[in-house]
């Protein structure tokens, strides 16, 4: 089977006051992949100054990792609601350039045919870069890079993206707040097969997902869930899961059924009384 792979800044993360971990789609899908066994590499980058601190727990997944040290690393402040997250953007990070898709970023993606792009915001990936990344593979695509504006501040979602990016996509991951700013409430049938994407999937948390494939919308019930979660990361275990399962010859719905189950073992945090 060949391997799959993530491409992504790495980031910080201040989750509710907490001190700061690691962050960023090549982080929490590595966690997945390494779940599943899945042969996957993974490519990311942050500040040069920020490598030492924030690379060690990205190889201690045990899969494969190209990196190099840019400008600047995203610097995330959350805090949650349930599964309701704010977040405000502390800094800003390094975009992904066309020349690094033809350079060691195509060197590191050998062999790869299924490959995850997870923005962090907008900036992250331009379509020019979208479009080298998609010579012969098959991309997933982050819905963060469509609604999430890359300014500092608090994060406030819109739809201005350009919509070129959806040429290069075959599959998009929505989460229910991303999938809510572009249609404006739950989107229908005819609004997932508008964006011309494939296969669509929209995340909603303790509700379950939405599957689009083949022009049909299904649902996916979410798996049950008792205890504290932690859902930071649970988006992106999900993307990875999915990529994997579509990876190994599942079908949509089978693949997102597979992906929430992972996702479900993965946020859950034992109780003290667990141990």
């Amino acid at each position: 089977m060949r391997p799959v792979a993530v491409v992504g800044n790495l980031a910080i993360d201040f989750v509710e006051g907490a001190p700061e971990r690691v962050g960023g789609g090549a982080f929490h899908c590595g966690r997945a992949l390494r779940l599943l066994h899945t042969p996957a590499r993974l490519v990311t980058k942050c500040a040069a100054a920020d490598r030492a601190r924030l690379l060690p727990p990205v190889a201690a997944l045990g899969l494969p990792v190209s990196s190099q040290g840019g400008e600047s690393t995203v610097t995330f402040g959350m805090t949650y609601d349930g599964d309701v997250r704010t977040m405000e953007v502390l800094t800003l990070g390094d975009p992904w350039t066309p020349e690094e898709a033809r350079g060691w970023v195509g060197e590191a993606l050998a062999r790869v045919e299924w490959l995850h792009v997870a923005p962090l915001l907008r900036s992250d990936f331009p379509a020019e870069t979208l479009r080298e990344l998609a010579r012969g593979r098959r991309l997933s695509y982050d819905g963060q890079g469509l609604v999430r504006p890359a300014r500092t501040g608090p994060l406030v979602l819109d739809r201005d993206f350009d919509p070129e990016l959806l040429r290069y996509i075959s599959v998009l991951k929505l989460a229910d707040d991303e999938a809510e700013t572009l249609f404006g409430g739950e989107p229908s049938e005819s609004d997932l097969q508008a964006l011309g994407v494939p296969e669509v999937i929209v995340t909603q948390g303790s509700r379950g997902a939405l599957v689009f494939s083949g022009g049909r919308t299904t649902h996916i019930p979410a798996q049950p869930l008792s205890g504290n979660v932690d859902p930071t990361g649970a988006g992106d275990a999900f993307s990875a899961a999915y990529l994997s399962a579509r990876n190994g010859g599942h079908a949509p719905v089978p693949a997102a059924r597979r992906a929430g189950a992972l996702v479900a073992g993965l946020i859950a945090v034992p109780s003290d009384d667990e141990g």
